[in-house]
């Protein structure tokens, strides 16, 4: 990348920086300050452009002064400072705003606590530490900081449109501006329900011994809440009684935060009852970080019924679950369930969205009890590319998709984060980009074969081009005998609720029907990663050969004849299920047209393990959890789920102390935003693998500065120490060099630890950019780059990787 590249930024620097003292004020709203185009780009990449941050790592970023030279653009004119004031809505404006920087200076006369507000920017620096911001201009995201005496300075990333410092009465308070709350059902007898809030805590010690009082129409409930940390926020869940509950309508929820049992806050929620038949929400514990999420449901007419219909639909950007099921009428043949993606924006459906949509419907089969062949998946705008991606990740999920004004992949169409780059001409890059594999559905259209398909996309939809649902209709035409397409016509991207609730969408799903297992004869299936989805009826893809490189399989079957045949494409290891096979039936299994291989069943659940050695097919045995498989098989992002904890260093220098604590705050912050999760933080010193058993780690440091690499990382191959990255038998040297890497945890049957490190400060602020929070953005299962790629890209990349199925380096 260029190291000014065309995207603008803005650096804001407050013209009246001295204010009056905060005893004389609750509030200060920044005014006035300086503009600069500096040159930077943030995506769906592990690789970001951001002069001013590296100006920022190398201390040679001075405070502005109107017309001073910052650097030069791509074409070599001089960049400068330039004034710029809030205009009469007390907003910042400007061309270019959204992909730049804000400065505001602050002069307090005394150390003190504050919340920082900022509406609609990316990221920001406070006093040189990264945070984030509120790029969709929610309004909730509150930053508890401590303000130095004197100057304070912040940097903003994105033109905020306001931005308030607030001197709180109490440093500990509840904010019910993002609540996660269910919706009452009109179904009553339930003994307690679930909500969450947020706790801003802007004191400097970790809040340990918290307690939420709940009281509705009378009923208390008391729980006990987790850590939340100094100078953070935290979203915590709490149980409330909904016997005394208003049979429709809005109830009030009295909330007392305790400390000591000692009221410090307290707040009113309200909560919405729901009639019988009504569309509700209801709340959940996530599996991926502890978290409460929630998901809506449209219950069937006359109530929900075993073996009907599911319909499973994902929502827009900037859409509420529970407004995706309110567009909805009620069916008389099946329940709508409809999952949030963590949030209305959140991560397109991909990553920890996916997860989400897979963890709801599990909730969902177990609570509704559908029909298991009568499983539907739809959604719109960015829920139309949940189709997609999902249809085509878990093909074997659903008997029919109809995506609405959707968009294939987010290679064509970006939204928010930008788009995942298409090609790179260097091979580093190429491998890069390789780990986004699974977020190009047109790579995975074949896996839609067994799927009825209906598209849905008005002709006049200037939000996501018709010429989308157009792509998809032309690829699809050439192979699949069973698809539907309609364009409505002078249709926006929303033109009513039909623009979901289509009634040949579900006249349509009626009439088909997931098959069952014995009628499979046929399998054409694409994956990218077994660890993101492994499995296509009888057989499942446990390893590849070239890591995220697309893996197909082609096979037929014939449970008379007892044959099994095909064609695999990067594949190294492969299950085969013969439960459809009868006991004592004997299978000839011949794969690229090469050895024959003959099993006889002993029972209706043999399942069989193939390796390909060379030019043959073997038998091997049941691979051992320790070696790659669906259940652990890297990239680095994989470490940021199984109830992941973070781990932050103690050791090191007082600087690169700070440095750990404060990437986990920020990380945390960036997860409650863009996923609405929250994150336990703990020291290194608090680490034990006993404490912490059955769930991922986040580690930040390295072996130098964080005492919980000798139990987690002793026996991986990629060290990080003081100056030093050893990578087997490869040593980089250097300060500057930044590390994201992910390693098995050894006893675990699952759970990994994934590192966030450098060789020195240089080194640990460049891995400070926490992209890998972008849905679809692709990390390797090894990382190493220094501080100038920041600036000089790919090539500051010194190496990235993956290790081979049995977690070794070649």
């Amino acid at each position: 990348m260029a190291k000014f590249s065309s995207y603008c930024g803005f650096i804001l620097f407050l013209l009246n920086s001295i204010v009056l003292p905060s005893s004389a004020q609750n509030k200060h709203t920044f005014t006035s300050g300086l503009l600069l185009r500096a040159g930077t780009s943030y995506g769906r990449e592990a690789l970001y452009t951001d002069p001013l941050a590296y100006a920022l790592y190398t201390n040679t970023l001075r405070t502005p002064v109107e017309g001073e030279v910052f650097g030069k653009d791509k074409d070599g004119n001089d960049i400068k400072w330039t004034k710029i004031t809030v205009d009469g809505e007390s907003r910042f404006r400007g061309r270019g705003a959204s992909n730049g920087y804000v400065y505001y200076e602050y002069v307090a006369s005394e150390a003190q606590s504050a919340v920082l507000n900022i509406t609609g920017n990316a990221t920001v620096f406070i006093n040189g530490e990264p945070h984030m911001g509120d790029p969709y201009a929610a309004g909730w995201m509150n930053i508890p900081l401590k303000l130095k005496k004197g100057k304070n300075e912040f940097f903003v990333r994105g033109l905020g449109r306001q931005t308030v410092l607030t001197f709180p009465s109490t440093p500990i308070f509840l904010d019910i501006n993002d609540p996660t709350v269910p919706v009452i059902p009109g179904v009553r007898g339930i003994i307690s329900l679930k909500a969450a809030i947020v706790v801003v805590n802007s004191s400097a010690v970790t809040l340990n011994k918290l307690k939420m009082r709940s009281s509705l129409g009378g009923k208390e409930m008391t729980t006990t809440l987790p850590a939340v940390p100094a100078y953070s926020t935290r979203k915590v869940y709490f149980d409330f009684d909904p016997e005394k509950a208003a049979s429709e309508g809005q109830n009030d929820c009295l909330l007392s935060l305790l400390q000591e049992n000692k009221v410090i806050d307290q707040k009113t929620l309200k909560i919405e009852s729901a009639k019988p038949g009504d569309k509700y929400a209801k709340t959940f514990v996530s599996g991926i970080d502890g978290s409460l999420q929630y998901f809506a449901v449209a219950p069937q007419t006359g109530g929900e019924q075993k073996n009907a219909a599911l319909f499973f639909s994902v929502h827009g950007a900037g859409v509420e679950a529970i407004g995706q099921a309110r567009a909805y009428e009620s069916k008389d043949w099946g329940s709508l369930v409809a999952p949030t993606n963590r949030r209305p924006r959140g991560f397109n459906w991909e990553d920890w969205g996916r997860l989400d949509a897979l963890e709801v419907l599990n909730i969902a089969k177990k609570q509704l009890q559908p029909d298991p062949q009568r499983i539907y998946l739809t959604g719109h705008s960015m829920g139309g590319h949940g189709t997609w991606f999902l249809g085509a990740t878990y093909p074997d999920k659903w008997a029919a998709i109809a995506p609405c004004a959707g968009y294939p992949t987010l290679k064509g169409y970006g939204s928010a984060d930008g788009l995942i780059p298409e090609s790179s001409s260097s091979e580093l890059g190429q491998l890069l980009l390789r780990t986004s594999n699974q977020s190009d559905v047109p790579k995975l259209a074949y896996n839609y074969k067994k799927l009825g398909v209906y598209v849905l996309h008005g002709d006049a939809d200037e939000t996501v081009s018709v010429k989308y649902a157009r792509q998809m209709k032309s690829q699809l035409a050439a192979f699949h005998p069973d698809m539907s397409y309609y364009e409505y016509p002078g249709g926006s991207h929303w033109y009513g609720n039909h623009s979901v609730d289509w009634l040949p969408i579900f006249d349509f799903f009626k009439w088909h029907k997931i098959p069952v297992s014995k009628s499979v004869e046929t399998i054409d299936f694409t994956t990218a990663s077994p660890g993101i989805s492994a499995s296509n009826y009888w057989v499942s893809i446990h390893q590849q050969i070239i890591p995220l490189k697309y893996s197909n399989i082609k096979l037929s079957r014939n449970l008379d004849s007892g044959t099994i045949s095909g064609n695999l494409e990067n594949v190294a290891l492969l299950k085969l299920s013969l439960s459809d096979f009868p006991q004592g039936k004997t299978i000839n299994i011949r794969l690229d047209s090469l050895n024959t291989l003959n099993y006889t069943t002993v029972s209706t659940t043999d399942s069989l393990f193939l390796e390909r050695q060379g030019n043959t097919w073997q038998f091997t045995k049941v691979p051992d959890m320790k070696v790659k498989g669906p259940h652990r098989y890297g990239t680095f992002k994989e470490g940021f789920n199984k109830n992941m904890v973070y781990v932050y260093g103690t050791g090191g220098t007082k600087e690169e102390q700070a440095w750990s604590i404060a990437k986990a705050r920020f990380d945390a912050e960036s997860w409650y935003y863009r996923g609405n999760g929250a994150l336990d933080i703990v020291s290194d010193k608090d680490y034990s693998k006993a404490k912490y058993a059955g769930r991922n780690v986040i580690l930040i440091g390295n072996a130098t500065t964080n005492s919980a690499w000798k139990t987690l990382l002793a026996d991986c191959p990629v060290q990080v120490n003081k100056n030093t990255v050893a990578i087997g038998s490869k040593k980089i040297t250097g300060d500057d060099l930044g590390a994201y890497f992910v390693w098995p945890i050894a006893g675990t049957p699952s759970n990994t630890v994934s590192v966030i490190s450098g060789s020195g400060l240089k080194g640990m602020n460049a891995a400070n950019a926490n992209q890998y929070f972008a849905g679809g953005s692709g990390f390797p299962d090894i990382m190493v780059f220094r501080l100038k790629m920041i600036t000089d890209g790919i090539d500051q990349v010194e190496y990235a990787g993956f290790y081979d199925n049995n977690w070794s380096l070649k």
